[in-house]
């Protein structure tokens, strides 16, 4: 019998122990494609089951477009700063997201440096506030889903008229601080907070100010969602911006929308008849009405950028423009007014113009404030004459009327000040302490 012709009975051993061993190597070689294909199939249903289970709904949409958040907030005592293995600095970034251990790798690997690992902080307590990971296109959502919980409803109610006034507020604190705006709370005899869950709360108020409306409330609640301040500096026009806050009081808690920093340093005229004007606000397009006064203007990290104001109007109605009194003066007023009840506005005792220098080829440049004094009057006392022109506060240029107002509300009575004057090819610096501005 031919060894390479197949056995006569598959019970025969001894044909089968002269079968040649690659014969046996070739079965085992078709079996593999077999087996590869099984498996193939079985991860396909596996990934199937999966996805219909929803362990996909989360969607990184492209690798190089995925972002991380991150705010580490350190109190009472500041942190010491932390730094790499090879002693330089450490980079400031945004927190790690805890969506899983796969999309962190891809983030860190692909979007942003590497970062070696870093010494504890030294403080006493750290809170750190973790934002998922996300793609651009969810960004409002993300933020506004953070925001919304800190979002209040501020209802006022007159005495004599018995009829309620609403706008928002938002929750600075978690013992119950919050942020409105004074038109809202202006000639109030009571007031509530009903929070975005439906809550409602007596409140009082701690102080208001006029004079950049803004005023602090008090509910007595603990461990309230709040939104933290966030900071102006390397703040530039075209930056995405997001409005939250109760448009007309409408029920179904607070709306969200969403827009870019249109200009830094708006003046805005509130009453044309006693000529009462709001100075350094922050304007945007991000859509503000009625009722969204006391609101919360917020950077792409869910931090507060403004207290949201007012709108622009013209004779033929809305003008799409927004504005909102920047965080680095509701800072300052917000201190005050738990600390005091009240803010002493600075006075410097002056009215003013703007003053332009020509050039040589006869362009008119915008030089700074040309000045009358006021009889009480705390730049004429240190020796400032009619005429003058001041071009700098602290060393900061100065170029306009409401460019002058907006820098003197970031100071207080009695606030030391040097000041800069313009008088003919004369170039002055005259140190005084501020008045206070009158009631």
């Amino acid at each position: 019998m031919d060894p390479l012709d197949p056995p006569s009975s598959p019970h025969s051993h001894e044909e089968k122990d002269i079968r040649p061993p690659h014969r046996v190597r070739d079965r085992g070689r078709s079996r593999f494609p077999l087996a590869l294909g099984s498996a193939l199939l079985a991860a396909a249903a596996t990934t199937t089951a999966l996805w219909l289970a929803g362990a996909f709904d989360r969607e990184v949409v492209r690798i190089t477009e995925v972002v991380e958040v991150r705010e580490v907030v350190s109190s009472p005592a500041p942190a010491e700063t932390p730094v790499q293995s090879d002693n330089t600095p450490a980079p400031t970034r945004p927190p790690a997201a805890t969506s899983g251990s796969a999309e962190r790798s891809l983030v860190d690997e692909t979007t942003t440096p590497a970062l070696t690992e870093t010494e504890p902080l030294q403080s006493a307590t750290t809170d750190e506030v973790t934002v998922p990971v996300f793609a651009p296109t969810d960004l409002v959502a993300v933020v506004a889903s953070q925001a919304i919980p800190s979002i209040v409803t501020v209802q006022s109610l007159d005495e004599e008229s018995n009829r309620a006034g609403s706008g928002s507020g938002v929750v600075m604190s978690p013992d119950g601080f919050i942020i409105t705006n004074h038109h809202v709370i202006d000639d109030a005899f009571t007031l509530k907070v009903i929070m975005s869950d439906g809550l409602s709360y007596p409140a009082e108020l701690i102080g208001s100010d006029p004079l950049m409306d803004i005023a602090v409330l008090k509910v007595e609640a603990g461990n309230l969602p709040y939104i933290r301040f966030g900071s102006m500096e390397g703040l530039r026009t075209g930056e995405p911006a997001i409005a939250v806050g109760n448009p007309l009081g409408l029920d179904g808690g607070p709306s969200v929308t969403a827009g870019v920093i249109s200009a830094f340093d708006r003046s805005l005229v509130t009453n044309p008849l006693t000529g009462e004007s709001l100075y350094g606000l922050l304007q945007t397009d991000a859509p503000i009405t009625r009722g969204s006064s006391g609101g919360a203007l917020l950077d792409v990290y869910g931090r507060l950028l403004g207290i949201t104001t007012a709108i622009g109007l013209s004779d033929v109605g809305a003008e799409g423009l927004g504005f909102a009194v920047p965080i680095s003066l509701v800072e300052g007023i917000v201190d005050d007014l738990m600390s005091e009840g009240e803010v002493r506005h600075a006075f410097l005792g002056v009215r003013g113009s703007s003053a332009f220098s020509e050039l040589d080829d006869g362009v008119e440049s915008p030089l700074g404030v040309e000045i009358s004094l006021l009889e009480e009057s705390a730049i004429g006392d240190a020796g400032a004459e009619d005429g003058d022109v001041i071009v700098a506060l602290d060393g900061v240029a100065v170029r306009s009327m409401p460019q002058l107002v907006s820098r003197l509300r970031s100071y207080r009575a009695d606030d030391p000040i040097t000041v800069t004057l313009q008088r003919g090819d004369q170039t002055l610096d005259i140190d005084l302490t501020l008045d206070r501005f009158p009631s």
